[in-house]
């Protein structure tokens, strides 16, 4: 058993629950999360607030599942981010476990 991590902006929310679901993990857990890039100098100091960075409204996924259903799911994500228009892929991780109860 193993703990796998994706994260996305808000947007691809639903395109992560289609993967799931397309991976047969049927199991799974969401936080709403804010995640933030180190922008430019430039663009900071245009902004009102120069001091205060900006977060993007993104989603974390977490499933404790097996290495098959994981290795379904790495193939769809890096296929369907192959496809995307954005720099903000969806990302995923893999932790070992080593004790569950």
């Amino acid at each position: 058993m193993k703990l796998v991590i994706v994260t996305a902006v808000e947007e691809f929310q639903n395109e992560v629950l289609k993967l799931f679901k397309k991976a047969n993990i049927e199991s799974f857990s969401s936080s709403d999360i804010d995640g933030y890039k180190n922008i430019p100098s430039v663009l900071r100091t245009s902004s009102w607030f120069p001091s205060k960075k900006g977060g993007n409204e993104s989603s974390m996924f977490f499933s404790f599942t097996d290495e098959k259903h994981i290795d379904t799911l790495f193939d769809l994500i890096k296929t369907y981010n192959k496809n995307l228009e954005t720099n903000n892929p969806i990302k995923a991780i893999v932790v070992p476990i080593e004790k569950f109860i």
